[in-house]
């Protein structure tokens, strides 16, 4: 695993991570345990294990989704300025900070060229 995938990895990893601090501070999810919690760490472990060229693409595809999710939820916002508490406030920013970052890094790891044995 090169060091993009592993990036895409922990961010996924981390944006799950921060779904759980939510959780766990209280913020109310439609479904037990948050799907979100299931679908990143999911995410992760497919980056971590399959060997194909498009895999690191989950990474922008699941930051995109969670990004999306995050600005149609009624307490997305709240949950970052504050309005929820201070843990839905770090546990938001972690989420959005690790999605973010899987999707960049997986983006770059998908352009990176290749090496070609001749």
């Amino acid at each position: 695993m090169n060091k993009l995938q592993v990036i895409t990895v922990a961010g996924l990893l981390a944006g799950a991570a921060g779904i759980a601090g939510l959780w766990a501070s209280g913020i109310v999810f439609p479904f037990y345990p948050p799907p979100g919690i299931l679908i990143l760490t999911a995410g992760a472990i497919l980056v971590g294990v399959l060997r194909f060229r498009w895999v690191p693409l989950l990474g922008p595809a699941l930051g995109l989704f969670m990004v999306i999710g995050f600005l149609l939820s009624d307490g997305g916002m709240g949950n970052l300025t504050g309005a929820a508490g201070l843990g839905a406030s770090i546990s938001t920013v972690v989420q959005l900070a690790g999605v973010i970052t899987a999707a960049v890094a997986g983006a770059a790891a998908v352009a990176r060229p290749r090496v070609v044995n001749s």
